[in-house]
């Protein structure tokens, strides 16, 4: 016990040492110490605690790497949705942004915060008593990977906070790979006879997502923080405080960050940073405009995808020239081709590109494209490239013109273009291209989440005939998957597992998975809940459908062709008896209460806000099943309007137009649970 009690002060006392170093080198840019005595500090901490294990803690700068590579990521929901913003490309843009503002805070002054636009992941880390104990990625923006383990390698981000801030505190960044590092990491790959990847941002989002922390400790990954979730219960006011809050915590706080007075300070702001990005040793691919005063954010509101309070200031898309070797033609999952260049390989925005987008037929006209020719290529957004022009003065000889086929490429059936559209369509729903692509389709994370079936399982699944589409999934042989390229008992036990989780997915999950043409997840929610079952979707009319709220006559005509197809209801025969959900599950009632009852029977019903003990899926879900019908504006015909944390505009609107609001506990009352 003695020994103990004297090693335990020396050990805290390195603790203390290598963490204030630490924060030196990796926040503040400022070592103190050479790294051979940085090393012999952590020689030291090392030895003791190989000495005394019961000493060692999880916080202690020792654990940074540690444990075995995990199986996979486990999901987890974040405590506060994790928006993405809106979009702005020119100064116009933005002055039309400050005027949407304005209109919802009337005669109020609005400051801006001005900052550099990280090209990285998102992710959100959670600190309990001053110590590291969670960390996320963006995901979808509800749910995210925890991914706690390889965050904990990264250098700059700290086991323990310098000030804990609170028993709970929640940060959102970016984690980003240092164009230094990442010139390094891919040099060293092409020694090892490894691919280079292509982009810093493409090498950051592929080492979170490695299994073995070990190999994330090897990465050059960084990361700097720029919201604090729920500041004003840490006495923060504004924006620009909370990011001197995170910096004071010991975090690496957004850089750059300005405080302008108004939109035009803003604007020149961004201005000047389009021509000092080059400068930096990290990418950047814009900036982001957001409200200072957290308490207009917190009036603003959301949308159900961004927030209304801020927005970003995309950089003009860089462009290259290149030669155009070919066009080919894809066919994708709703039957749709589509032209696309194959260009001699050039670096744009920091990565290499050989293909990129002709859209259909007309484009290529309007752009007058031939095999040969040299072209301008943009990369718009940091999305997918696309042919901007030709330059013709460099057209040599005589280019070859390209043609759309008259017949699928993939499966040689006849080509037809629907009424009204300038796209040609592969109307043969057997086509091995429409069947890869909708079985990928069905499987990703926002459908039925099959973890494990990528492309090239799928595209073996098929071309061996194993599956005809993606009902034959839930009768998939375990003998036949082990022996396919790159499977083993390990894999596709694992595969069956996701296969047979799925099956408990939710209607309306389903109904997005099918991949019905304009039939997005958000349109999904709204058929299940109106026709909260397919037998009565199955005996909608296009009129009954297009008469609901967010569908309209395309849509509704989308879904009633496909319904209509015997080959279709052939499938959804075949998920039925795989036990996939045909209707949205009903919550169970209180006792002595019938369906009949219930107060919500009949009632049009909008949601606003965050809900805490519910996702808007479920809130929908469970609304219809009590007889109500959830629409997502505000109208005369609302009859009630459910408030979470966080609301938007269709609050006011509600109170404007009379409209009662309750919050979530009342809707629960109403539901009986």
């Amino acid at each position: 016990m003695g020994a103990k009690q004297g090693v335990g002060p020396r050990i805290d006392e390195l603790r203390e040492l290598i963490r204030h170093h630490d924060r030196q080198y990796f926040v503040e840019n400022a070592p103190e110490i050479s790294d051979r005595a940085y090393d012999r500090l952590m020689g030291e901490l090392v030895g003791l605690e190989a000495e005394h294990p019961g000493l060692v803690t999880p916080d202690s700068p020792t654990q940074r790497v540690g444990g075995e590579p995990a199986e996979g990521f486990e999901t987890v929901t974040h405590s506060v949705p994790m928006l993405s913003l809106d979009n702005s490309y020119s100064p116009d843009e933005l002055r039309e942004f400050d005027a949407r503002v304005r209109k919802q805070l009337p005669d109020e002054d609005v400051a801006y915060v001005v900052e550099l636009k990280l090209d990285g992941v998102s992710v959100a880390l959670t600190y309990e008593d001053g110590i590291l104990v969670g960390g996320a990625t963006r995901g979808d923006g509800r749910r995210g990977d925890d991914v706690t383990a390889n965050l904990r390698t990264i250098p700059s981000i700290p086991l323990r906070l310098a000030e804990e801030g609170g028993a709970t505190v929640e940060v959102r960044g970016e984690v980003f790979m240092p164009r230094s590092g990442f010139d390094e990491l891919n040099r060293t790959r092409k020694r090892e006879e490894t691919a280079p990847f292509a982009n810093p941002r493409n090498a950051a989002a592929g080492s979170l997502k490695l299994l073995d922390p070990g190999e994330v400790a090897a990465r050059p990954l960084d990361a700097f923080f720029y919201q604090l979730v729920g500041a004003d219960a840490h006495g923060v006011g504004t924006h620009h405080e909370a990011i001197a809050a995170i910096a004071a915590m010991g975090l690496r706080a957004s850089p750059e960050a300005s405080l302008c007075a108004d939109i035009e300070s803003a604007i020149e702001r961004c201005g000047d940073w389009q021509e000092r990005r080059g400068g930096l040793d990290f990418d950047i691919d814009g900036m982001v405009v957001k409200v200072d005063s957290l308490d207009q954010q917190a009036r603003l509101g959301a949308t159900a995808k961004s927030p209304r309070w801020g927005i970003a200031f995309k950089f003009p898309a860089q462009s290259e020239t290149t030669v155009v070797a070919d066009i080919v033609v894809q066919v994708g999952r709703t039957g749709k081709l589509t032209p696309v260049a194959i260009l001699e390989p050039v670096l744009v925005s920091g990565s290499t590109v050989s293909r990129a987008t002709l859209h259909n037929q007309d484009e290529i006209d309007r752009l007058d494209v031939r095999i040969g020719d040299t072209v301008t290529i943009e990369k718009g957004g940091e999305v997918i490239p696309k042919v901007v022009s030709v330059v013709k003065s460099k057209r040599k000889g005589r280019p070859r013109r390209f043609r759309m086929p008259v017949n699928c490429p993939v499966c040689s059936e006849p080509v037809v273009k629907p009424s009204g559209e300038v796209d040609l369509r592969c109307e043969n729903v057997s086509c091995a291209a429409q069947v890869k692509r909708s079985i990928e389709h069905f499987a990703a994370r926002g459908a039925m989440n099959i973890e494990g079936l990528g492309t090239a399982l799928v595209d073996q699944l098929v071309e061996k005939g194993i599956v005809e589409d993606f009902g034959d999934l839930y009768s998939l042989d375990r003998d036949v998957l082990i022996d396919l390229e790159r499977m083993g008992e390990k894999s596709t036990d694992n595969l069956l597992a996701e296969i047979e989780k799925s099956r408990n997915r939710s209607f309306a999950r389903l109904l997005f998975a099918l991949g019905v043409r304009h039939v997005g997840s958000r349109v999904a929610d709204v058929l299940a809940a109106e026709f909260p079952s397919m037998e009565k979707l199955e005996n909608a009319s296009e009129e009954e459908l297009a008469e609901v709220d967010e569908v309209g006559p395309v849509i509704a005509g989308s879904v009633r062709a496909f319904l209509s197809s015997k080959h279709n209801r052939a499938l959804l025969a075949k998920l039925e008896d795989a036990g996939l959900a045909m209707r949205t599950k009903r919550r169970r009632a209180r006792a002595g209460s019938r369906p009949s009852e219930s107060r919500l029977a009949g009632k049009t019903v909008v949601l606003t806000g965050v809900l805490e003990g519910m996702t808007r899926d479920e809130a929908r879900a469970a609304i219809a099943a009590a007889g109500g019908r959830v629409t997502g504006s505000v109208s005369a015909k609302t009859d009630l309007v459910v408030v979470g944390s966080d609301p938007g505009s269709k609050l006011a609107k509600a109170r404007k137009l009379g409209i009662k609001a309750i919050d979530e506990k009342k809707l629960r009352k109403l539901l009986g649970t």
